[in-house]
């Protein structure tokens, strides 16, 4: 076999064991049962130590080496793909393997702890689980360090390539200086809200049938995908044609499982818009986190929280909970939906808290990386910064340090992406406009003309374009943040009736 079959055999091995061990990730968030943790975690193991063996192989290393060096002779996409996978490569081969099989299984169980932890409010039982995940993260920086990327830049590096901690520290001050004047303001604005939206109670089975409905609105192919519940909504995917969502039901808060289910839809749309000829090559998904969350704010805020989104699908709402809602005018639920309220909830912030809730994590994750914080302080110092950036002191841990379960997962570095994804959804807002008029598109119930600007745009590409490239092909312009402070000071100055 010459290098080029050699490659192409490893990586048919790979996406089939990427995609078994996913589906044992998937069914542990969604409904695995409990006593059969153990036993998942030593399937995990296995196929874990397999699925290292096929990616450290000589003669697969040995080919991506002669291929990257000899990149002339491949087509355009498998020079990108190439390139990418001797990135990671590289990174891959400085970590030692029982440290690699070690982490995989330990991720296989933090999960599961930290959701009784959430539940229980028992930071205790999890921060035993929660000081391994960060020790090997700070083992990871070090072995990936080099002379250009080092300390938390490693970690910030694989959610959005090039972006470093200069770059989120201009990109947050930005926020301060230009938008945080502007939410403390509106923050004090009294907002006078129906009881019956904010004292009501909304059934889980009506809530699941409007979630159905919003499916078809935002044509979800749930030929590729399905909505299951969990205790964090999330997307999951491995593929254009098999790409899932879950959400969470409050049965206190209409506004929950619509928005976290039209924002995971975001996600979701843009993995089954990616060429599908991608899906058997290492192109295949989203370019990056930043790229991604643009895509699901997107549609959660830009379009879901509407007033010409709710022109069309407020009777459809009614329908669904005619008792719930009786008397209430779709003016007061566009209000409801669009309330500044600062609150602990990261997934359940309006859009002009939202990046105070990300800069809480940003700091955070900075301090621990730095040296500055150990993960035993994490309730008091998170505590902190939430009075310092919101004015509130979180009561609990459930509602304060245990609420996300991205460092359970090892996602240190990926919480900034939030921010900056909100930031680009303005800019990709702006430059849309230019080709449709997105508020008639969505009143008329056309959201599918709106799928394939992006798809056209941004999503067939997968990963075979960087993500700053992508931004300029898609607007025109590199990114600019201002988009976003001007597309929030519009919008809830005039919700509010205050000056900008």
């Amino acid at each position: 076999m010459n290098h080029l079959d050699v490659y192409l055999a490893s990586r048919k091995q790979k996406l089939a064991y990427q995609y078994a061990l996913w589906l044992l990730s998937w069914d542990q968030e969604t409904e695995t049962p409990n006593d059969a943790m153990q036993y998942r975690s030593d399937q995990i193991e296995v196929l874990s130590t397999l699925a290292y063996e096929v990616e450290m192989d000589p003669k697969r290393i040995e080919a991506i080496d002669f291929l990257a060096l000899n990149s002339e002779t491949l087509t355009e996409d498998l020079k990108v793909e190439i390139k990418r996978v001797k990135k990671d490569l590289d990174q891959l081969r400085k970590i030692p393997k029982q440290d690699y099989i070690d982490f995989q299984v330990l991720l296989s169980q933090a999960g599961h702890i930290w959701s009784n932890a959430k539940k229980n409010n028992d930071f205790a039982s999890y921060l035993p689980t929660l000081e391994k995940v960060i020790s090997y993260q700070k083992k990871l920086v070090k072995y990936l360090s080099n002379d250009t990327v080092k300390g938390y830049d490693v970690l910030l590096d694989m959610y959005e390539p090039g972006m470093t901690v200069v770059d989120y520290d201009h990109f947050f001050n930005t926020l301060k200086t230009d938008l945080v004047p502007f939410v403390m303001k509106a923050a004090k604005v009294k907002q006078t809200l129906s009881k019956k939206l904010t004292k009501g109670h909304f059934s889980k089975d009506q809530q699941i049938a409007f979630n159905t409905y919003l499916l078809d609105v935002f044509k979800y192919d749930q030929n590729k995908g399905v909505l299951k519940q969990s205790a964090h909504p999330f997307t999951s995917g491995v593929a254009s044609v098999d790409t899932r969502i879950t959400t969470a039901y409050h049965e206190d808060d209409v506004r929950s499982a619509i928005f976290s289910t039209i924002h995971e839809m975001g996600h979701a749309i843009y993995e089954q818009q990616v060429k599908p000829e991608y899906d058997y090559t290492e192109l295949k998904g989203g370019v990056s986190m930043g790229i991604h969350e643009s895509q699901s704010r997107f549609y959660e805020n830009m379009i879901g929280r509407s007033e010409a989104f709710w022109d069309t699908h407020y009777d459809k709402l009614i329908e669904t909970f005619p008792k719930a809602l009786k008397g209430v005018s779709k003016q007061a639920f566009i209000q409801y939906i669009n309330q500044v309220k600062r609150d602990f909830i990261r997934v359940e912030a309006d859009e002009l808290t939202y990046s105070l809730h990300v800069m809480v994590r940003y700091e955070i994750e900075k301090q621990l990386f730095n040296g500055k914080l150990q993960a035993k302080d994490l309730p008091k110092v998170w505590n902190k910064l939430y009075k310092k950036y919101l004015g509130l002191t979180p009561k609990t841990d459930t509602e304060g340090v245990l609420q996300d379960i991205h460092w359970a997962f090892g996602s240190f570095g990926y919480f900034p992406t939030y921010a900056l994804g909100s930031a680009i959804s303005a800019q990709i807002y702006h430059r849309m406009n230019q080709d449709l008029n997105i508020e008639q598109v969505v009143r008329d119930n056309e959201i599918v003309k709106i799928n394939a600007w992006l798809k056209e745009k941004i999503h067939q590409y997968g990963k075979s374009i960087e993500p700053k490239a992508l931004i300029l092909q898609a607007t025109n312009e590199p990114f600019n943040p201002q988009y976003y402070v001007n597309y929030l000071k519009e919008k809830y100055s005039k919700i509010l009736n205050i000056e900008a």
